[in-house]
């Protein structure tokens, strides 16, 4: 049997999880999920997961904080002065906003205190910090054929 090797595409269902039992992501009642093995589409403890796996396997996987979002960093927690928003804005904690960093790229920020004069944001990942356990299904292995060797 064909088994996952970097660089093939691959479909998988996966079902992610906090080690607290917390659900965070799946893709139940979705399409799976595609990505190309080794591309860095995904993080990478789940590429190295599916690495060797053939088609209809499932398992388990534990992926710790520095092989998914890695560590928080809190050089991205930062303190925004409340007139740079807009003033009808009901800033509330929890609330997500995009914001841009000068060149062109938006950042989802959190937004986790607000004060009298200023906002604070955190620019994390959500999942920064966590090890994450995924339960996955790999379902199809797309392109490429055995090679047959003919006399």
């Amino acid at each position: 049997m064909r088994k996952v090797k970097s660089g093939d595409k691959v479909k998988v269902h996966y079902h992610g999880k906090l080690t607290s039992g917390e659900t965070f992501d799946s893709s139940t009642n979705r399409s799976p999920l595609e990505f190309e093995v080794g591309s860095g589409m995904v993080i990478k403890g789940f590429d190295e997961g599916v690495t060797g796996m053939i088609v209809g396997e499932k398992k388990t996987i534990n992926i710790s904080y520095q092989e998914a979002y890695g560590p928080r960093n809190s050089q991205m927690v930062i303190e925004v002065p409340k007139e740079n928003f807009p003033k009808d804005m009901e800033l509330k904690p929890g609330m997500p906003l995009m914001m841009s960093d000068g060149s062109g790229h938006d950042i989802e920020v959190i937004v986790i205190q607000v004060k009298e004069d200023s906002v604070v944001l955190d620019a994390n990942h959500p999942l920064a910090g966590q090890d994450l356990v995924f339960d996955i299904e790999l379902v199809e292995i797309e392109g490429g054929s055995p090679l047959i060797i003919t006399p």
